[in-house]
């Protein structure tokens, strides 16, 4: 299982060699540190704890403090678990970079989608709007609710109106496009989830 932490830059295009054009998603992808490794004999599955971005010592709470004095290392901004076969193979304070990566395999990109605040059932769910003629009365709202017949009152999972968007979302099977470890830069084709600057994780399709 490979995974990294990164920063959504933007949208941009690449001309390939075969003269096609690909829009492709500009990922700043860490560099990230190992922060801590978790093993089944001490906590049940194996993963690694990794950590993305900077951040002032100020900023961070006092148990967080401890837990990168522990090992010795400088706060970050981000913690992320990412599961793994054998975290024996990593060390703590090991940077995993961009270049884990290869161009042409396939990634799960995850992030925070775009909030949209409170909206209607039309913009939220794709309902149907009433009749917009005079003495209709009935234009956007959502309509019936429940029958007598079903219980006289709204089941849970009932579509209405509310906040939309800001949802933890996954894009699956993106392809990597390009790799540029100099740089930390992941270019992966089609967009992600997540305004500019928002945080997503990259892991390799399984």
């Amino acid at each position: 299982m490979k995974g990294i932490l990164g920063r959504k830059l933007g949208m941009t295009q690449i001309i390939q060699e075969d003269g096609t054009m690909v829009p492709v998603t500009v990922i700043e992808a860490g560099p990230c540190v190992v922060i801590q490794k978790k093993t089944v004999a001490t906590d049940g599955y194996n993963a690694l704890q990794i950590g993305f971005g900077s951040v002032r010592e100020s900023k961070v709470t006092k148990p967080l403090r401890g837990h990168f004095a522990k090992n010795k290392l400088r706060p970050v901004r981000y913690l992320r678990e990412f599961r793994v076969e054998n975290p024996d193979s990593y060390e703590v304070g090991q940077e995993i970079k961009a270049d884990v990566f290869s161009p042409g395999e396939k990634v799960n990109v995850t992030g925070i989608s775009r909030g949209k605040g409170f909206a209607g059932v039309i913009k939220r769910w794709g309902a149907r709007r009433g009749r917009m003629s005079h003495g209709s009365k009935f234009h956007r709202a959502p309509g019936t609710l429940s029958s007598p017949r079903s219980g006289g009152r709204v089941f849970p999972g009932r579509k209405m109106p509310g906040r939309m968007g800001y949802d933890r979302v996954t894009v699956r099977n993106l392809r990597v496009v390009r790799v540029d470890p100099e740089r930390n830069l992941l270019m992966v084709k089609g967009s992600v989830p997540g305004a500019r600057g928002r945080l997503v994780s990259v892991r390799v399709t399984e």
